[in-house]
């Protein structure tokens, strides 16, 4: 394999010593570039841009081409493992996706296809193998996957949901049905990272976006204990390198302790919590990642290097700090708004390391 040439990020992930705190933004690929637009247009759609390799790849790799960041995340969605279990996903205009099946009993669970992430998902695995060929060693590669509970969410809903009102009475109401479904998309979520880190995926994380949602005890029970599952059968090494897995709960921040505990070496947090706080709760258990308020990057670049200063004094000095947003980023920002925030944390960072 080519040797890595800015490995910044995976040594923060691994609570290593850095010059300076990595960035990478959720979204980095998107909506937001013009180039991306573009792209998804020559595409023609969104599910046919995913399962283009070499668009796929060029969407991944036009961040990175403005941007001096310090990762690339594989272009994907968080919902083409159900698409292959057989629910049929589209795409419906101003609505999101949708799925044309949904699961909402044993018998839908049942006639779910069987499915191996290396042959049914292969269009992925094939994206992933064309990005780290023309990242040739640049950054690192992540890989990732929705969590199960997020996933069980958007099969039982049939797409988005304001209240999760559905899948919420199968937990509560029929819990060994959702235990069976969320066992399904573990195993899936599991050999679905392990295929992307086969094909040369450097870390992965796991999307838990609607983990928030629930209780503190439904959390531990049909979120928190199936992603712990999933990191038990990841790879702890390939090549002799460490691959890192990242976990982010959106509204999971009450639940840190317990998040870093399930053996993923970083958890993602959102902009609702303190990042000093994070750090005092987690200790040096795992690194942290995040957590800028993705709307901070409508203010002005002035406003945006104060809040990045902020955040960075916040979190101290030492290892185990990758600066992301809370969440992905909005479309509608000033690609020249993300250089600002880039900037600001290169810029503004080496001084929380001069002694790491």
């Amino acid at each position: 394999m080519t040797e890595l040439k800015n490995d910044r990020f995976l040594r923060a992930l691994l609570r290593q010593s850095v010059d300076r705190t990595p960035i990478w933004m959720m979204r980095q690929a998107g909506r937001y570039l013009p180039e991306y637009r573009a792209t998804r247009e020559q595409a023609g759609s969104f599910l046919d841009l995913c399962k283009n390799a070499e668009l796929a790849c060029e969407v991944t790799l036009q961040p990175l081409r403005r941007y001096p960041m310090d990762a690339a995340i594989l272009f994907s969605d968080i919902l083409t493992i159900p698409d292959a279990l057989g629910l049929g996903l589209y795409f419906e205009t101003g609505e999101g996706p949708r799925f044309r099946k949904t699961v909402r009993s044993e018998e839908d669970l049942a006639a779910l296809n069987t499915i191996k992430a290396e042959d049914d998902l292969d269009y992925v695995m094939n994206a992933v193998r064309t990005i780290r060929r023309e990242l040739n060693g640049s950054v690192p590669l992540i890989g990732f996957s929705g969590s199960p509970w997020t996933l069980a969410t958007y099969m039982v809903e049939g797409g988005g949901s304001k209240d999760h009102a559905r899948v919420k009475a199968m937990a509560y109401d029929q819990p060994e049905l959702m235990h069976n479904l969320l066992s399904l998309l573990a195993d899936a979520v599991a050999d679905y990272l392990c295929a992307q880190i086969d094909a040369g995926a450097q870390a992965v994380q796991i999307f838990d976006t609607w983990g928030g949602a629930l209780s503190a005890a439904a959390y531990k029970e049909f979120s928190l204990k199936y992603m712990q599952r999933i990191i038990s059968r990841l790879p702890s090494e390939v090549d002799g390198r460490r691959v890192p897995a990242v976990v982010f709960t959106k509204g999971g921040g009450q639940w840190l302790p317990a998040i870093a505990d399930c053996g993923a070496q970083a958890v993602g947090i959102d902009w609702t919590t303190d990042i000093a706080s994070a750090r005092a709760a987690v200790g040096d258990r795992v690194a942290l990642q995040g957590n800028m308020d993705p709307s901070m990057l409508f203010a002005s670049p002035a406003r945006i290097r104060e809040e990045v200063a902020s955040i960075l004094e916040g979190y101290g000095h030492g290892p185990g700090h990758v600066f992301n947003l809370g969440h992905g980023i909005t479309p509608g920002v000033n690609p020249d708004h993300v250089t600002a925030f880039v900037d600001a944390v290169q810029e503004l960072s080496p001084q929380y390391h001069v002694d790491d």
